[in-house]
């Protein structure tokens, strides 16, 4: 397996992927440019690969819900917290297919379908498969987060149509003991290659607010523009504490250290979508306003997200119309359905 690399190369360009490689100290100076510049820089870097007033739409289903073996602390669908969260079977695909097509006529281009598991069984892999061509079909983008992969699922993931893998590394290498243990984050690193070798395109980001340190923060994203190639999607979320989780009494993050958390995201990774996720129901407009300044393009549209609240469609609606954005378009070649 691939060797970590969080904080050792130097800035200069890969020979693997052609890109810029980062390390800690450069991306840290980045970070702690004084706001105005920083955001300037961020926002020049977004304007040279994307129109800066559109904005990706997509929509998270939960077709599978709680019970999940994992530790992770911040999650309400973990077994081993008291979060009232009932366990649900995995949902039937007709009515995954259903939501999707509502999701579509509400304006999203991409659709995410999450499984509170570790890893799928192979019991449930032909319901997963159909979910991805019934999706596929529709003319839509394709997500799915449902765990560990193997190189064989990866397989049979990439031949069923599937665009995107979402697994998240959540924070650094170095905290991440402090949130999970019942998995390493070498193992996340592990499912990303997999994904990556079959084909899917990668979606992975992280969560602010956990007890990290902005270290642990810039070492993650360095983390994820130096993987061999970097993800085309990083979700950024801002933790929304869960009572009865391990982190349920963490304390809110500070927005301007989130919108430098966007900026260098956009600044280390010039051509991902960069998901303004997790946390905007505790965003202001405002902050929002700032994260789509310095780069993020791309949100989760609905009333929730997974288990979480989320800001409806009228709530968006409106800070569109009123900071002048509007929803990214699919390319043709992206709308084509799977063989």
């Amino acid at each position: 397996m691939r060797d970590t690399i969080v904080t050792s190369g130097a800035n200069s360009v890969s020979s693997n992927a052609g890109e810029t490689r980062w390390n800690l100290a450069d991306a840290r100076k980045i970070y702690n440019l004084p706001f105005n510049d920083l955001l300037f820089r961020a926002q020049s870097v977004h304007r040279a690969h994307f129109d800066p007033n559109t904005v990706q739409m997509s929509r998270l289903l939960s077709i599978k819900t709680g019970g999940c073996a994992e530790d992770c602390g911040y999650c309400s669908q973990s077994a081993h917290y008291p979060t009232g969260l009932k366990a649900s079977k995995l949902m039937e695909v007709e009515r995954v297919i259903t939501e999707a097509r509502k999701a579509k006529e509400g304006g999203a281009t991409r659709y995410c379908m999450g499984a509170a598991w570790r890893s799928p069984k192979e019991r449930d892999m032909e319901a997963i498969v159909a979910m991805v061509r019934g999706v596929k079909a529709l003319g839509m983008e394709t997500c799915m987060t449902l765990g560990m992969l193997s190189p064989a699922q990866s397989e049979r993931l990439a031949d069923a149509g599937l665009d995107y893998y979402n697994h998240n590394v959540d924070t650094s290498e170095r905290f991440y003991s402090e949130i999970i243990t019942t998995r390493t984050f070498a193992d996340r690193l592990e499912t990303l290659d997999n994904v990556r070798e079959a084909g899917i395109k990668v979606c992975a980001g992280g969560i602010l607010g956990m007890g990290e340190t902005v270290d642990d923060r810039i070492s993650m994203l360095v983390t994820l523009a130096n993987l061999p190639a970097a993800p085309e999607s990083v979700p950024i979320n801002m933790l929304i504490p869960i009572p009865g989780s391990k982190l349920a009494d963490a304390p809110p993050v500070d927005p301007i250290e989130f919108v430098r958390t966007i900026a260098l995201a956009r600044i280390l990774m010039p051509l991902s979508h960069v998901r303004l996720s997790a946390g905007r129901t505790d965003m202001t407009d405002e902050m929002q306003a700032l994260c789509f300044f310095a780069g993020a393009n791309s949100i989760f549209v609905g009333e929730t997200l997974l288990t979480a609240d989320n800001p409806g469609e009228d709530h968006d609606g409106a800070l569109f119309r009123r900071l002048g954005l509007k929803p990214m378009e699919l390319e043709p070649a992206e709308m084509e359905p799977a063989e």
